[in-house]
């Protein structure tokens, strides 16, 4: 991801017509590395497995509902712990930090003008959008880190698995390095995953950040 955005983009970017070159270029290929990542599971899966059976794959993963570790409840009135998850998530990306350049960070992108008149009518660039959030919580950074390699990472970390996994998370975001600093301080979604033995927990927590950025793409492509 930090090769594509750093590297490959530019050169993208040049090979591109339009407005905002380096965000198309950025759009197009961040979300080609997401979906790669997707693909590297499956490979894992495969490879770890030998089959790609959905009962065994969903184990696998941690794709289940989430457990109580305290009544050993499943599922059901669990799942209201997500909220203060998503809580606690949305207060680390409220925290004061580091602030990318505009066409590389996103969030600031879309509250500029430039981002405005960029995504103004663009169903095109927001159906790339909804693409690289599904792959980013749901079937990208969330399967990869929290279904494949949290579950794994005990054998080696013990009871801090857990926080290596939020460190090589924090880590991995040499694509948007502004970012690092809040996932290293409160690595939420690594822990809530742990705690109640579910990917879904986590892609839920991290889902709801891309369900605000997707209707605020959306309010601006309907203007």
């Amino acid at each position: 991801m930090g090769i594509l955005a750093w590297v490959a983009a530019p050169w993208l970017r040049d090979q591109l017509g339009g407005k905002e070159r380096l965000a198309q270029a950025l759009l197009i290929l961040l979300t080609l590395g997401l979906v790669w990542q997707f693909v590297l599971v499956v490979i894992l899966m495969w490879r770890e497995l030998g089959t790609l059976r959905w009962s065994r794959v969903r184990n696998a993963l941690w794709l289940r509902a989430p457990r109580d570790p305290r009544s050993g409840r499943v599922g059901g009135r669990v799942w209201l712990w997500v909220l203060p998850f998503v809580v606690v998530f949305a207060l680390e990306q409220a925290l004061p930090g580091i602030t990318g350049p505009l066409q590389r960070d996103f969030g600031r992108f879309l509250g500029d003008d430039r981002g405005k008149a960029f995504f103004e009518g663009a169903w095109g660039w927001f159906a790339v959008v909804v693409v690289l959030s599904i792959f980013n919580t749901v079937l990208g950074e969330e399967l990869l880190f929290r279904g494949f390699l949290l579950p794994r990472m005990n054998g080696v970390f013990g009871r801090r698995d857990w926080l290596a996994n939020g460190v090589l998370f924090a880590v991995y975001h040499l694509h948007v390095p502004w970012v690092i600093p809040a996932p290293l301080l409160v690595p939420v979604e690594a822990w809530a995953a742990k705690r109640y033995r579910s990917a879904l927990v986590s892609i839920a927590v991290h889902s709801a950040q891309s369900v605000v950025l997707l209707a605020i793409t959306l309010s601006l492509v309907l203007k």
